[in-house]
């Protein structure tokens, strides 16, 4: 079966992973009650890599920043649409969604759609 993901990565300070777990745990609850197949985030735990580009040093993380790597799962681009026409209206997230609110720089965020290429 085919399947689409929404990726992104967050730097985000250390100080503010309890706020965005909040948060988080309210999203996934949200995208979930909308028909996303999974909903997946991670804080980053071993970031110091010796080959290729550390993500805290391709998003440019500041010191006392980590990073924050997730992916939701749909069953097709359609679907994602659908999903997430109604996720934006849902009111459940509306609180967290204000900018000042937010635990993260919402313009420092890598966001993308992608086709899933392989699927083990």
């Amino acid at each position: 079966m085919a399947r689409y993901v929404d990726g992104f990565v967050i730097p985000i300070a250390k100080k503010n992973i309890p706020a965005y777990k909040r948060m988080a745990t309210l999203a996934s609850k949200v995208w979930k009650d909308h028909g996303a197949l999974e909903y997946i985030e991670c804080v980053g735990d071993d970031l110091n890599v010796k080959y290729g580009l550390p993500f805290p040093r391709g998003i440019n993380a500041k010191p006392a920043e980590t990073v924050v790597f997730a992916y939701i799962v749909y069953k097709s681009k359609a679907h994602r649409d659908r999903v997430n026409a109604k996720v934006m209206k849902d009111p459940r997230l509306a609180k967290s969604m204000e900018s000042d609110k937010m635990p993260f720089d919402c313009e420092r965020m890598l966001f993308g759609g992608f086709q899933v290429l392989v699927s083990a």
